[in-house]
């Protein structure tokens, strides 16, 4: 089992910035693939970011060039840092952990957090 908590949501205008952080216990960090989703009212759950186990980034097109996702495995701990922030970034923004490649960049997410809610107001 791996546990994911995640933090640093809030209330932000546009423009501005915030880092997501997800925390990750209970096996062996390093040796999962980490993901960032969000889903927003009324919409299905979409793909942000992922970082392998080696190091390698993976982004939506939506946030490219804003986003950037990281991992520090000498404390479990996943990062998303937000930059220039949109109204339409707005949802609950979800941690996930997987160990099985389904393709480039793709991964199947077995561990999941419990999400952190992120507003951008205009």
């Amino acid at each position: 089992q791996v546990q994911l908590v995640e933090s640093g949501g809030g209330l932000v205008q546009a423009g501005g910035s915030l880092r997501l952080s997800c925390a990750a216990s209970g096996r062996t960090f390093s040796n999962y693939a980490m993901a960032w989703f969000r889903q927003a009212p009324g919409k299905e759950r979409e793909f942000v970011a992922a970082i392998s186990w080696s190091g390698s980034t993976y982004y939506a097109d939506s946030v490219k060039g804003r986003f950037t996702i990281s991992r520090d495995n000498a404390v479990n701990t996943a990062y998303l840092q937000m930059n220039s922030l949109k109204p339409e970034d707005t949802a609950v923004y979800y941690c996930a952990a997987g160990r099985t490649r389904t393709g480039i960049g793709e991964y199947k997410y077995d561990y999941w957090g419990q999400g952190t809610q992120v507003t951008v107001s205009s």
